[in-house]
């Protein structure tokens, strides 16, 4: 159930941001989760809110979390290598590494993107809704998502959903079913800032120190 509890928090950094074309600066967000499962519900209470702060630079985007419960997570996406790598930095699990190719046409089968007819304006963008859903492994997922096309950065989440999904997001709420048991997450950013950023945010090179992570 903890282990869960973590890869959840660790999947779900996500990178974000406001009606200029935007290419570069840093975004503050935060993750809230719930349960049905008192269980789950009473580990999450723990946890709190989840700050994720995201740093983007055309072609790249990193996002970090860090809580004490569940540690570090660092995800790094480079669209133009079609590459993201995912550093984990846990008490459960020490330190890990993932590599992961980015498709070029990805395989979008078991997933439904439906564009919504609803907007939002958040933090002065003009957002569209898109409404996804999932079956993957057993686990359904709901994805209510509201996204901006003014903000040219990378979505771990989003990243491969392919042609029918436009815009990055700026609001998700996911609603994931396992075994019956119900939990929601809700991403919404809090502040953005149009900053330079240094190239080292997103060296792709795994650190000293980090083993790679199997079946990863």
């Amino acid at each position: 159930m903890k282990k869960l509890v973590f890869l959840l928090v660790a999947t779900f950094s996500l990178s974000m941001v406001a009606q200029e074309k935007l290419t570069e600066g840093v975004i503050d967000s935060k993750m809230t989760m719930s349960s049905d499962n008192e269980q789950m519900k009473a580990q999450f209470e723990m946890i709190g809110d989840i700050a994720i702060k995201t740093y983007f630079k055309g072609d790249k985007t990193r996002s970090e979390t860090n809580n004490p419960m569940s540690g570090e997570s660092v995800s790094i996406i480079d669209t133009q290598a079609k590459k993201m790598l995912t550093l984990l930095n846990n008490p459960m699990m020490g330190k890990k590494y993932s590599e992961t190719e980015i498709e070029a046409n990805p395989d979008t089968s078991g997933i439904t993107i439906t564009k919504g007819e609803g907007t939002k304006t958040i933090l002065g963008y003009t957002c569209n809704e898109y409404n996804v859903a999932m079956d993957q492994q057993g686990v359904a997922m709901t994805m209510d998502i509201y996204t901006t096309e003014a903000i040219e950065a990378s979505n771990q989440q989003t990243v491969e959903f392919g042609e029918d999904f436009k815009g990055f997001p700026l609001l998700m709420t996911i609603n994931v079913n396992q075994s019956g048991m119900q939990m929601q997450m809700t991403y919404e950013v809090t502040g953005v800032n149009k900053e330079s950023v240094s190239d080292d945010k997103f060296d792709m090179t795994p650190p000293e120190g980090y083993e790679k992570m199997e079946g990863m």
